[in-house]
């Protein structure tokens, strides 16, 4: 089958399936986004979620189990108040966690080519853990993720570990975080419009596509500038809060050996 034909297959049944997640619909943040996406021929969404304060309980060793495997005590999209997590820990029985979690998003790409655009502006809009795979049968995968998310042990067998003080102090640093994934969002949004408009005026004029084709925005042999890159949509501002994004007081999930810019290969 035609590489074309079948990503507009899997496109199909994609979006043809229902909502299987919790909230069993897009995110309010990036519902426009995901719209934007999934009415461009080269992409579609696979699964999203806009950023989220949780606050799970797990057994006794709760620090070894699977999130999808403990009890979700608290999650919202929006603020959170200390009132809200201090009666949601009065049902904890085991080890609970606060997490605030940025955006995630998934999105399969038609050609290798289209996931690089998109992973270009992302790692410039501070989306900076941003990854692509490809598997086996050619599917393209790209996963829009960011660093600054934030995971503090709360209680232990159900007797809270720290001060209401202390639990207020991280509502405020979560609730920074949360506005400041936000920011991101539109940022982000802004510069993929910007990005997808400039991709159909190169694709409208063939020869001026191949007199920019050593001037790619997405080289690893001269340094991006992101104004050239992407119209000025990422300001001097803008780039030092993406420089600036991780708290080293406070333990944020990341993984230290993910290499943003690196294409690998999914063999399962």
């Amino acid at each position: 089958m035609d590489r074309t034909a079948e990503f507009r297959r899997w496109k199909a049944q994609c979006l043809s399936k229902a909502d299987l997640s919790r909230k069993g619909g897009v995110d309010e943040d990036v519902v426009e986004f995901v719209q934007l996406l999934n009415e461009r021929e080269q992409y579609f969404t696979t699964s999203s979620c806009a950023g989220r304060i949780i606050l799970l309980d797990g057994g006794i060793n709760g620090f070894e189990v699977q999130k999808q495997n403990r009890c979700w005590l608290l999650v919202t999209h929006k603020p959170c108040v200390k009132d809200d997590v201090m009666a949601a820990l009065k049902k904890a029985t085991g080890d609970a966690i606060l997490k605030f979690e940025p955006l995630v998003l998934h999105v399969q790409c038609r050609r290798l080519l289209d996931a690089q655009i998109l992973h270009s502006v992302a790692i410039d809009s501070g989306f900076r853990n941003s990854g692509i795979t490809v598997g086996k049968r050619g599917k393209t995968m790209l996963a829009i993720r960011s660093t600054h998310g934030l995971e503090v042990p709360l209680s232990n067998k159900g007797k809270l570990m720290v001060t209401e003080e202390y639990i207020d102090f991280l509502l405020k640093i979560a609730n920074q975080k949360m506005e400041e994934n936000k920011k991101r969002i539109e940022r982000f949004y802004n510069c993929v419009q910007h990005a997808l408009e400039k991709e159909t005026i190169t694709n409208l004029h063939p020869k001026e596509k191949i007199k920019d084709k050593n001037n790619s925005s997405y080289t690893r042999k001269k340094k991006r500038n992101p104004e050239e890159a992407h119209g000025k949509c990422i300001t001097e501002e803008n780039d030092k809060e993406c420089e600036n994004d991780d708290d080293p007081g406070i333990s944020g999930h990341r993984n230290e050996n993910f290499n943003p810019a690196q294409v690998t290969k999914e063999w399962v």
